[in-house]
């Protein structure tokens, strides 16, 4: 465990000295590159913020540990794009959704239409438009909406679905899919 540890962070650091950082800013949609099989004891996630452009690809819990580095670029990811606030994304979240992308065999991007939601943006939103929760789990970092592209929305919606990890919404009109880690519940 210690070795894997080890091998973690010099990787860390090795990719800050060569100047690669954690979380890439793209103007497009990076295309999803072969992804080397993720061992039994890692859980990854890959994710595109359509807001911000930037991506990101990571190892967020290996040998039985949460990776707070990793958790740490993965808040600032699925932050609040409207005001840059980050808050903790809860790790039931990214389980769930690690869980999913293996659905697909190749853990593809998801592309985060929403992840954090401060309680000033998410009170704007519920003002202005439908289905905004007064209350929203995006404001505990326990929600997130994605899509998957090149995969049928409704697929991603009967997965979700499949996991009884939580909350799960179809929204097909603004093309993504509702998850979160509350009451299990479907719309």
């Amino acid at each position: 465990m210690n070795q894997r540890r080890s091998f973690l962070k010099s990787s860390a650091v090795l990719a800050s000295v060569l100047g690669a950082p954690a979380i890439r800013t793209s103007a497009k949609t990076l295309p999803d590159a072969p992804v080397p099989p993720v061992a039994p004891n890692e859980r990854i996630v890959r994710l595109y913020n359509t807001h911000t452009g930037e991506s990101l690809r990571t190892i967020f819990w290996a040998e039985g540990e949460f990776i707070p580095e990793a958790l740490q670029d993965i808040n600032k990811l699925l932050r609040d794009h409207r005001n840059n606030k980050i808050a903790a994304i809860d790790p039931k979240l990214l389980v769930l959704l690690d869980r999913i992308s293996a659905q697909y065999g190749s853990h593809p991007t998801m592309h985060v239409i929403s992840g954090y939601r401060s309680p000033e943006t998410n009170a704007m939103l519920h003002e202005n438009t439908n289905g905004v929760a007064k209350h929203s789990l995006h404001m505990e970092g326990k929600a997130i909406d994605v899509r998957i592209p090149g995969q049928d929305l409704a697929k991603l919606h009967t997965v979700a679905m499949a996991q009884r990890a939580g909350g799960v919404g179809y929204y097909p009109e603004s093309q993504f899919v509702h998850m979160d880690v509350g009451r299990v519940r479907y719309w």
